[in-house]
């Protein structure tokens, strides 16, 4: 999705945004746990409200139906925007993104926001969205970690985009990546005191 070289009235950036946030706020993982009798997701483990989370209890099924909700969020709000402009497109996703992690519906605290953030990226470039996929699956058959394969891709995702002419959508998602720095700053922590979990444990 090439971008804009007219912009986009302030008044269509910002209903972009508000319907990306309301998007964003569904909250599929909490959702799809109570619907399945497995109780408040936010009531075990990290108390995430996403995949990473739901995979905790023990039931794979829902955790790879949130991911797949979740990164639909994202990937939708881009798509319908982009009907105005890719500016629009922009901030719709980058309000898709702020509403997985601060959902109005749950006192604003949501998700970290990585499925979200993948499928905004999806929205606005297969080929970033595989930079994203390789980079993660790698870091985590190595490592087992979740977290430090997000975080890598965090950082591989904008350098991506740059390097394909893409400098608006690479500007965006460089501020996503930060933002999912400050989400994961505790699973940083235990990353580097070795007390972080695995992916699979249920700890």
């Amino acid at each position: 999705m090439p971008d804009d070289i007219f912009p986009t009235a302030l008044h269509v950036l910002v209903a972009a945004a508000v319907f990306g946030y309301l998007l964003g706020s569904i909250p599929f993982g909490l959702l799809l746990t109570r619907a399945a009798g497995l109780g408040d997701v936010r009531k075990i483990g990290s108390g995430n409200i996403g995949a990473t989370n739901v995979l905790r209890t023990g039931n794979k099924k829902l955790a790879a139906a949130t991911l797949l909700l979740d990164a639909l969020k994202g990937t939708v709000a881009v798509v319908i925007a982009a009907r105005w402009s890719h500016d629009a497109a922009l901030a719709a996703g980058l309000g898709a993104f702020i509403g997985h992690l601060y959902p109005i519906w749950l006192g604003f605290k949501g998700g970290k926001g990585v499925a979200t953030y993948l499928g905004v990226l999806f929205g606005l470039s297969g080929l970033g969205a595989l930079a994203f996929a390789v980079t993660w699956l790698l870091i985590a058959f190595v490592s087992r970690y979740s977290s430090l394969a997000a975080l890598t891709a965090a950082v591989v995702v904008p350098i991506a985009l740059y390097m394909t002419d893409m400098p608006k959508a690479a500007g965006l998602l460089a501020l996503m990546s930060v933002i999912v720095f400050i989400r994961h700053r505790a699973n940083i922590s235990r990353l580097l005191a070795g007390t972080e979990s695995r992916i699979g444990s249920k700890g």
